[in-house]
C-alpha cells in the first residue's frame, strides 16, 4: 500500500456512526412526539364534533325541562353527559326575574361534556355549552 492511497481509519468510521446513531434518535424522538400530538389533536376535534352533535340533539330531541341525561357514542368509544338547567343572565336583579317569569319563553343552559379514555388510568373530555330559547311547557 502506498501512501498515496488514502481511507478512512476504523476509528472515524465508528465516531460517523455514533454521530449519525444521535442524530437519528433525535429525529425519531421529534417525529415521535409530533405524531403523537397529531393524534391527540385528532382525537379532540371528533369529541368535540360529538359534542357539538349532541348539543344539537338535546335541544330538539325533547321538550327542555331541567335535568341530566347521558348516553354513550353508536362505536362506544365517547361517554357523553348532557346538563339542562335554567339560565339566569349575569347582573340579573329579582325584578328582571319575576318579569322573566311572566314571559311565555325561557332561557336555557345546555352543557354537554364528552369523555373518552386516554392513556390507562387517565380520561380526556370536552366541555361545550350554550343558551337557548324555549316556550314554557
Amino acid at each position: 500500500m502506498s501512501m498515496k492511497e488514502r481511507g478512512f481509519s476504523l476509528l472515524e468510521v465508528l465516531a460517523a456512526f455514533v454521530i449519525l446513531a444521535l442524530v437519528g434518535t433525535a429525529l425519531f424522538r421529534l417525529f415521535s412526539g409530533a405524531l403523537g400530538n397529531a393524534t391527540l389533536a385528532d382525537e379532540y376535534s371528533r369529541a368535540t364534533l360529538y359534542a357539538e352533535s349532541r348539543l344539537a340533539a338535546v335541544s330538539v330531541e325533547a321538550p327542555l325541562k331541567e335535568g341530566t341525561v347521558q348516553g354513550n357514542s353508536d362505536d362506544g368509544r365517547y361517554a357523553w353527559t348532557a346538563v339542562i338547567a335554567p339560565y339566569a343572565p349575569p347582573g340579573s336583579t329579582p325584578d328582571l326575574d319575576s318579569a322573566a317569569t311572566a314571559m311565555p319563553v325561557r332561557l336555557w343552559k345546555l352543557g354537554v361534556t364528552v369523555s373518552w379514555p386516554s392513556t390507562p388510568g387517565n380520561e380526556r373530555s370536552v366541555a361545550l355549552s350554550t343558551v337557548r330559547i324555549a316556550m314554557k311547557e
